[in-house]
């Protein structure tokens, strides 16, 4: 079974850069998205085969993710019980028979580090749904995560020390959630892997040069890992400026 997630960076934008294309390719069983940045019958997408949810934010031209999946969910939930998160279009849990599927993208902490206190609370109270999860049947975890985990996992990891997405805290939120039982699934299969990015840029030849961050993910439940086959980094996908990381896992 075939997973791919992408923050698109505005999903009618990044059409017109190839999307499709790409889509129809790579034929994923599970296609994932965060930033589609839309309001419902914004786009008419006739993707044949394939059931679509979608979240979308409150704000216009914002946030929002989606699922296009070729399997019908037993169950779809948006949000997370009480989280505000819900006006913002952040989080999509489809339940399959064999386990959950939780689509996210993360709220940024901002340059400023101004949202820092609310992005750890949200990583406390995500932690907690996703071990309740865990507990009935396995989770996959995909998307924008907006941190990257250890020093690999960014260009230039010195300069960085302290700033949005590579603070101590974030870090160490990611950090307690795979130690509550879950895995990096990227890691798991390229624990050593140096220039592995998903995101970068737009600055003038940045990512050409590829100086970039490992910030978009697929964390699964460790109880998954005899079945995980691979996990995969697409950079040379054009159309926003994330691109997609694929999971393959053995049925």
């Amino acid at each position: 079974m075939k997973f791919v997630s992408w923050n698109v960076n505005g999903l009618r934008a990044c059409v017109n850069k190839g999307f499709l294309d790409y889509f129809t390719e790579v034929d994923a069983d599970i296609f994932c998205m965060q930033e589609v940045k839309l309001q419902a019958g914004q786009i008419d997408l006739p993707l044949e085969g394939y059931h679509q949810y979608w979240n979308y934010a409150l704000k216009k031209g914002y946030s929002g993710t989606a699922v296009f999946t070729k399997m019908e969910p037993l169950s779809v939930t948006y949000g997370v019980g009480d989280m505000p998160e819900e006006a913002e279009g952040r989080i999509l849990t489809l339940e399959f028979e064999q386990f959950y599927l939780v689509n996210v993208y993360t709220p940024n902490s901002k340059r400023d580090l101004s949202r820092l206190p609310y992005r750890l609370e949200w990583e406390d109270d995500m932690r907690v749904y996703l071990n309740q999860l865990d507990a009935i049947k396995p989770v996959i975890l995909c998307g924008d995560l907006n941190v990257a985990h250890e020093e690999i996992d960014l260009k230039n990891a010195k300069s960085n020390k302290g700033n949005s997405g590579f603070t101590m805290e974030e870090r160490g939120k990611m950090t307690a959630l795979l130690e509550s039982g879950f895995v990096d699934t990227y890691r798991h299969f390229h624990p050593t892997q140096e220039d592995a990015y998903t995101w970068w840029s737009y600055m003038s030849k940045v990512r050409e040069r590829n100086i970039g961050w490992r910030i978009d993910y697929f964390i699964a439940s460790n109880q998954l890992v005899p079945q995980l086959k691979s996990a995969t980094i697409h950079p040379h996908v054009l159309g926003s400026d994330h691109c997609p990381i694929v999971l393959e896992i053995n049925d």
